[in-house]
């Protein structure tokens, strides 16, 4: 959808108007990933917040295959990740919790695969479509996918029961589900929820543990640098550096298909080599990716590779097509060793019951990037061009891997409990 939806506005608007199409989104989840993930643990009916939720985003797709001009869709766009926010946060704790403590990053990383995978499929179909059908059908195909995803998650299992308590005592002496008596009335919902996204000044003592506030903080400026350049790279590749449409395609799923291998690979290390060095090296990644990503122009348009043009379908020189995606390539990899190292410190450190919540606010922060991000990239572009934008924002990312590195304290289970980090 964001890609498509990237593309379209794109032909429409100014490159601030294409940064809006993120903008919404990341405003969306920002707002409505932690009220999901808060819901999922006090109820303990996590399945059930995948379906509803799922069932809404679909219900918020469909509208766009009708929608034209540039506000309307990149409102729907928005109240489409208001719904879509419900998935992760619940889908990670449950990934999270059947990993345990000694296999939880390589539970997580074949979770974040399989996600990356389906990432990687959805950039190159949206490049394929965008050249092959209209509008309608192109959203229509979006809203189906939505619907399926959401059937999928009717075959989950729940985590485990309300706010992490131990479930009602069955025949053979086994914990089993919580009765449906502990399901919290609306109003003890409401204000549990309210309690746990406003805590109060007693209540946040889980918030400094290795350093956890600080990883949020280091994720939301890392998030504005790359949600910032990628938010504007589906017409930059093709307007500014001049591929194909279907090219384009390819080189933004090299970023999702080299997580598809990455996510597991380096989750098996998480658990191995501990999960603040590939929090660190990310960040640094990430931030060597805006600069290959701005340095995609240099190459003139015609400049082959070791004497090969390449062929005419490119739409460009090989020599950008290759700069081009081996950026990308890089963000893949980055993207993968931030990620995985970050939903593995999550779980680390979360308190029983609370872990779909703090997964949220590692989407909350995503999502603040989001927002900052794409207007900030976007709004330099408009003015300075699209090259120094990006060499502009990566400095942020190289700024966020220097707070991680200082203020988290590694959390990969050694037999201790975690530590409080220097204020």
């Amino acid at each position: 959808m964001g890609t498509a939806m990237a593309v379209y506005v794109g032909r429409e608007g100014s490159p601030l108007a294409v940064s809006a199409v993120a903008t919404a989104y990341f405003a969306g989840l920002m707002l409505a990933s932690p009220v999901w993930g808060a819901v999922a643990d006090v109820t303990g009916r996590g399945r059930a917040v995948m379906i509803v939720t799922g069932t809404l985003a679909t219900l918020a797709a469909a509208p766009l295959a009708v929608a034209d001009g540039v506000w309307l869709p990149v409102g729907l766009r928005g109240l489409y990740a208001v719904f879509a926010a419900g998935f992760a946060p619940v889908a990670l704790a449950i990934a999270s919790e059947r990993g345990g403590e000694s296999g939880r990053g390589r539970s997580l990383g074949t979770f974040n695969s399989a996600r990356s995978g389906g990432f990687a499929g959805g950039q190159f179909a949206a490049g394929i479509l965008l050249g092959a059908v209209a509008r309608p059908e192109l959203y229509l195909v979006v809203a189906g996918l939505s619907a399926v995803s959401t059937v999928a998650a009717a075959a989950l299992v729940d985590p485990g029961p309300p706010g992490g308590t131990e479930g009602a005592v069955v025949a053979d002496g086994g914990a089993g589900p919580a009765d449906a008596d502990d399901r919290p009335t609306r109003t003890e919902l409401a204000r549990e929820v309210r309690a746990r996204l406003f805590p109060a000044a007693g209540d946040r003592g889980h918030y400094r543990t290795n350093g956890l506030r600080w990883l949020y903080v280091a994720l939301a400026v890392r998030n504005v640098t790359v949600l910032g350049v990628m938010a504007l790279m589906a017409p930059y590749l093709v307007d500014i550096v001049g591929v194909a449409e279907a090219v384009m395609g390819a080189l933004l799923a090299v970023n999702h298909g080299t997580q598809v291998a990455a996510m597991y690979l380096l989750g098996v290390a998480a658990d191995r080599v501990g999960r603040k060095p590939l929090i660190v090296a990310g960040m640094t990644g990430s931030g060597a990716f805006a600069v290959l990503t701005a340095a995609a122009t240099v190459p003139g348009a015609t400049v082959g590779v070791l004497g090969v043009a390449g062929p005419t379908w490119l739409g460009t020189g090989l020599a950008r097509v290759l700069a081009a995606g081996g950026a990308l390539f890089v963000l893949g990899v980055s993207f993968s060793a931030m990620t995985t190292g970050a939903v593995a410190f999550i779980g680390d450190v979360a308190p029983a019951g609370r872990e779909s919540e703090l997964m949220g606010l590692r989407s909350t922060a995503k999502g603040l990037g989001g927002v900052v991000g794409p207007t900030l990239v976007g709004g330099v572009a408009t003015l300075a061009g699209y090259p120094a934008a990006f060499a502009l924002a990566s400095t942020l990312a190289f700024a966020a891997a220097g707070l991680a590195g200082l203020a988290l304290v590694e959390s990969r289970p050694t037999g201790a409990s975690g530590v409080p980090a220097d204020d």
